[in-house]
């Protein structure tokens, strides 16, 4: 036993033949597959969606920063817009406050001028009156509408809106002057006071004459003058200085009242100087109280 050899195990071999790069598995492994399975598919979605690199979160921040800076910048521009209207607005609000108050004044200039052509009319007929001989009887009847008188002056034609008068003597059927436009006596009445005060020394309303004793009313829709109901379109003639007179009467308080029911109600208004006209008298004029007042040329 001794003198036999002993021989080293025999190993058994792999068949296959070895790689050359077998030692280097590590690196072949990452040139195989340098990205991961899920990223490579992840960014092929992309390409084929055409999102491009940039993450959908930082352009939805960019598209909101965008938005509000927007916002900003509207809002900015609009307060400061604000801010140079503002001084003109308030300008043009107290332009108009100061018209206003300059309009106002005028109109109360204007009523304390009719007042005052008022009492100047009502302090001549008194005089008048006073005086006695001369010739005064006539002048007395002339201004006391007992006597037809003639003249130049002016003739002023009214007329409910569109034409509504119907013509007639008698009241009219409908109602409501500030629905269909029609005269009412109140406005008959600044129209007649209108004229005293600008100087017509007779009046009358379709042939109707107006005395110191004349009542302008209403009965139902019909105006009536001394109990006499009176049918539009309205004839006012006025005796005096024509010229003179149309243009004091245009240009007082009662006028600029013809004016606006013209303008806001729709009422026909005509005006032209007469060289010629005739106003008849009176039909009655009755006085109960009134007695003339003692003094020179009386018994």
């Amino acid at each position: 036993m001794c003198g036999m050899s002993q021989q080293p195990p025999v190993r058994s071999t792999d068949s296959r033949p070895r790689r050359l790069d077998a030692s280097m598995s590590l690196l072949t492994n990452v040139m195989d597959h340098s990205l991961d399975d899920g990223y490579a598919e992840a960014a092929a979605r992309k390409r084929a969606q055409g999102e491009g690199g940039m993450p959908r979160t930082l352009r939805s921040k960019l598209g909101l920063a965008a938005g509000l800076v927007l916002a900003a910048l509207v809002v900015t521009v609009g307060a400061a817009q604000a801010r140079v209207a503002a001084p003109v607005i308030a300008k043009e609000r107290q332009e108009l406050i100061d018209r206003i108050e300059r309009e106002s004044s005028d109109a109360d200039d204007l009523e304390d001028e009719v007042d005052s052509l008022r009492s100047e009319v009502d302090e001549r007929r008194s005089e008048a009156l006073d005086e006695d001989g001369g010739g005064q009887g006539e002048l007395v009847a002339l201004l006391a509408g007992d006597t037809e008188v003639t003249g130049p002056g002016l003739k002023l034609v009214i007329d409910d809106a569109g034409g509504n008068g119907a013509g007639g003597d008698g009241p009219r059927g409908e109602t409501g002057f500030s629905d269909n436009g029609r005269v009412r006596d109140r406005d008959m009445q600044q129209v007649v006071n209108g004229l005293w005060a600008s100087g017509a020394e007779a009046i009358s309303i379709n042939g109707q004459r107006l005395t110191a004793l004349s009542a302008i009313r209403a009965a139902g829709d019909a105006i009536l003058v001394d109990n006499k109901p009176l049918a539009p379109p309205y004839t006012v003639l006025a005796i005096g200085n024509g010229k003179q007179l149309n243009t004091k009467f245009q240009s007082s308080a009662d006028g600029l009242y013809l004016h606006a029911l013209k303008e806001n109600f729709g009422i026909s208004t005509e005006f032209s100087v007469e060289d010629a006209l005739r106003l008849p008298a009176a039909p009655s004029l009755i006085v109960r109280t009134a007695e003339p007042k003692a003094g020179k040329g009386t018994s």
